[in-house]
């Protein structure tokens, strides 16, 4: 069981050395690559306004944040969720400064990059020179993104899920084949049923056809007559030979 989380945040600006801070933060949790439900979402008091650029981009104000917790009263609730699993984060670049310089003013460890996984550069390293934005991979791999009128990091990290599935081979990494619980099969994926099935399935073809009997045997008489003759000429060795 490999346990993994997709994060995302939301900030008043590019950089906390300039005295930007957080006003969201999301997880969302994956097992084995697939969502299992659980996350974890705040809002956050970013302790200073949030200027009208960056509410543009994802709607928090300054009137939505007020009564919100500030980050130090959550910090130990988010690293309890976290864990130790590895975070997967677009640009995480970005993502990882913010929680480091939250983290260190909230008296917490702070986060080593390398748990970072960072999906803009495995959408770069996989499809250089295309657009590889999170609206950008959600098009090109048919993620639903027609909810995210504005950025929100819980919406986000729901988003980068579905694409970090298809970027890491999608719902197929093997063929599906195992044996569930109790001997059941385990369930198996459209292709594999093609491969299953001489790869018809998997091109749209129908499956072809049971044949209603055996094919005749294409050996001439002359041939026939000669393997007979070769078999008697066995002996005891050939009991294995079918009676006449």
């Amino acid at each position: 069981m490999t346990r993994e989380i997709v994060l995302d945040t939301e900030t008043t600006g590019f950089d906390p050395a300039r005295g930007d801070r957080m006003v969201e933060v999301a997880c969302l949790e994956l097992v084995n690559r697939l969502p299992t439900g659980a996350y974890f979402h705040r809002y956050i008091d970013p302790e200073r306004s949030v200027p009208a650029e960056a509410a543009a981009v994802h709607g928090l104000t300054d009137e939505k944040l007020r009564g919100q917790p500030k980050f130090r009263e959550i910090a130990q609730d988010f690293l309890d969720f976290i864990g130790e699993a590895p975070l997967v984060i677009h640009n995480a670049a970005f993502d990882m400064k913010f929680l480091s310089h939250e983290l260190a003013l909230a008296n917490k460890p702070t986060l080593p990059y390398a748990r970072a996984v960072d999906t803009l550069a495995m959408a770069r390293t996989r499809f250089p020179g295309a657009p590889a934005t999170l609206d950008a991979l959600c098009r090109r791999f048919g993620v639903d993104n027609s909810g995210r009128q504005l950025h929100g990091a819980l919406i986000d990290c729901e988003l980068l899920a579905g694409v970090y599935l298809e970027l890491t081979g999608g719902r197929q990494i093997g063929f599906g084949l195992d044996a569930g619980p109790k001997g059941r099969r385990a369930s198996v994926s459209p292709a594999s049923e093609g491969l299953a099935a001489g790869g018809a399935a998997a091109k749209g073809e129908a499956p072809a056809a049971r044949r209603p009997s055996a094919r005749p045997a294409l050996l001439t008489s002359e041939e026939a007559a000669a393997h007979e003759a070769f078999v008697r000429g066995l002996g005891e060795a050939a009991r294995w030979r079918r009676p006449s």
